[in-house]
C-alpha cells in the first residue's frame, strides 16, 4: 500500500496470522504512585520465548528491562530480562513488577541463580546474591571531570564510586560517551544521604547497556547495601535512588543475600499480539 508520502506500508496482519495474545503489564517498581520510580515491562509466556523475539519485544516496548516470565507449568518460573539493547543477567525492578503482577510466593530460574520473592501487604520482597564491590584503580575523569571520590571500585559488572556530599549525586552530568567506552559501561554514584530516614543516595548510568540513567536500579543495590552496611555498621538500609523519577528501595544485608523490598503499581495491562 501507498501512502500520499510514497512510503510503502505493510498490510495489516490478518487474524489468522496472530498466533496468539500474550498478556502484557507496565508497571511501576520501587515506588507507591504511578508514573515514579521505574517503569517495567512484563511479559507473561506459557512456553519459553525465543531470544531475538523478546529482544525484539523489548526495543519496541523501550522500558530500562522487560521481563520474561513462564507462568505455564508449575515449580519454578524461568525469568528472563532485556534493555532495549541487551539481555541482563539481574534486574531488580522488573523482577519486583513480575513478583506484583504474579503475587504471592514466587520462585523464579534466572541467570544469576534462583530468586525467592513475595508479594504481600502492598510490598514486594526479593532475595538477591550480595555483590560487593571491590576497590580499583579506574581513572574516572574523563567521565566525571573534576570530581574528587573517596572511593573507586568495580563490582561484577559496575564500575562503584563514592563521594562525599548527596548534592553532588543530585546534580551529576557525567559524560555518557566517555562511560559506555570504559569498561561495561555502567556507573553507579553514592553518598551518605541527606534526608531524615535515608541512609544513601545514588545515581546509576549505564549506556553500555542502552540505558543513559536509571531511574531506580534494584540490582545495584546488591552492591551499595554491603558497601553501607559495613561503613555504617548495620544491616538494615533504606536508600534513595535520586533521578528525575526517583525511588526508595528498603535493603536488609543477611550474609550473602541482600533482602531488598519495595512497592509497585500497575499503570497499563493488555494483550501482545504475536
Amino acid at each position: 500500500m501507498e501512502t500520499t508520502s510514497g512510503e510503502t506500508r505493510r498490510p495489516a496482519p490478518a487474524a489468522a496470522d496472530i498466533v496468539e495474545d500474550m498478556r502484557l503489564y507496565i508497571v511501576d517498581a520501587f515506588t507507591s504512585e504511578a508514573f515514579a520510580g521505574n517503569s517495567a515491562g512484563v511479559v507473561l509466556l506459557d512456553a519459553p520465548g525465543d531470544a531475538g523475539w523478546m529482544q525484539s519485544v523489548a526495543a519496541e516496548l523501550k522500558h530500562a528491562e522487560t521481563a520474561f516470565v513462564e507462568v505455564g507449568g508449575d515449580g519454578p518460573k524461568s525469568l528472563r530480562w532485556f534493555t532495549p539493547e541487551t539481555e541482563v543477567d539481574l534486574c531488580g525492578h522488573a523482577t519486583l513488577a513480575t513478583t506484583h503482577v504474579l503475587g504471592g510466593e514466587q520462585t523464579f530460574t534466572t541467570r544469576s541463580g534462583e530468586l525467592r520473592c513475595r508479594a504481600e501487604g502492598g510490598w514486594v520482597s526479593m532475595d538477591f546474591p550480595s555483590d560487593p564491590p571491590r576497590e580499583s584503580d579506574d581513572d574516572l575523569s574523563s567521565i566525571l571531570p573534576g570530581l574528587e571520590f573517596e572511593y573507586v571500585g568495580r563490582s561484577k559488572h559496575n564500575l562503584f564510586a563514592v563521594v562525599d556530599d548527596a548534592s553532588v549525586v543530585r546534580s551529576l552530568a557525567p559524560d555518557l560517551a566517555a562511560l559506555r567506552a570504559h569498561w561495561n559501561g555502567r556507573l553507579m554514584v553514592t553518598a551518605p544521604g541527606d534526608v531524615d530516614g535515608i541512609d544513601f543516595v545514588t545515581r546509576f548510568f549505564a549506556p553500555g547497556v542502552g540505558i543513559d540513567e536509571d531511574p531506580v536500579t534494584g540490582s545495584a543495590h546488591c552492591v551499595l547495601a554491603p558497601y553501607w552496611a559495613a561503613r555504617l555498621g548495620r544491616d538494615k538500609l533504606v536508600g534513595e535512588q535520586a533521578s528525575a523519577r526517583g525511588g526508595i528501595v528498603r535493603m536488609n544485608l543477611e550474609g550473602d543475600r541482600v533482602l531488598l523490598s519495595g512497592q509497585a503499581v500497575t499503570v497499563a495491562s493488555g494483550e501482545l499480539h504475536v
